[in-house]
């Protein structure tokens, strides 16, 4: 089920989040994010904390991903990495190009 959820929700070309609202690492990635401004429908924070099945989803984004810890991010089917490595792609000036790269920017 955990499997299915995921491949479900990072299909497509959008940004995709998978995060709990009291990691400051999450904070940190909606907040760099934020700064973009993406077409309607192409950013997706998916809260697992209230998710039945969280600890699943967590160990099937180590399997696909490497680590199970939130934030987990997408930039169309490709994980990024977490909240330290959006923030570094920004800075570096690489998350602008990957954003357009899948059509996702205004």
């Amino acid at each position: 089920m955990a499997q299915e959820f995921v491949k479900a929700q990072i299909k497509g070309d959008k940004v995709v989040v998978f995060l709990k609202p009291s990691c400051p690492y999450c904070v940190l990635a909606k907040d760099v994010l934020s700064k973009y401004k993406l077409k309607s429908g192409h950013l997706d924070f998916i809260d697992i904390s209230g998710e039945d099945d969280m600890n699943g989803i967590q160990d099937y984004l180590k399997q696909i991903t490497g680590a199970r810890t939130v934030p987990r991010v997408f930039i169309g089917e490709k994980c990024v990495g977490g909240g330290s490595d959006v923030a570094e792609l920004d800075k570096c000036g690489k998350l602008e190009g990957m954003l357009q790269s899948i059509g996702a920017l205004q």
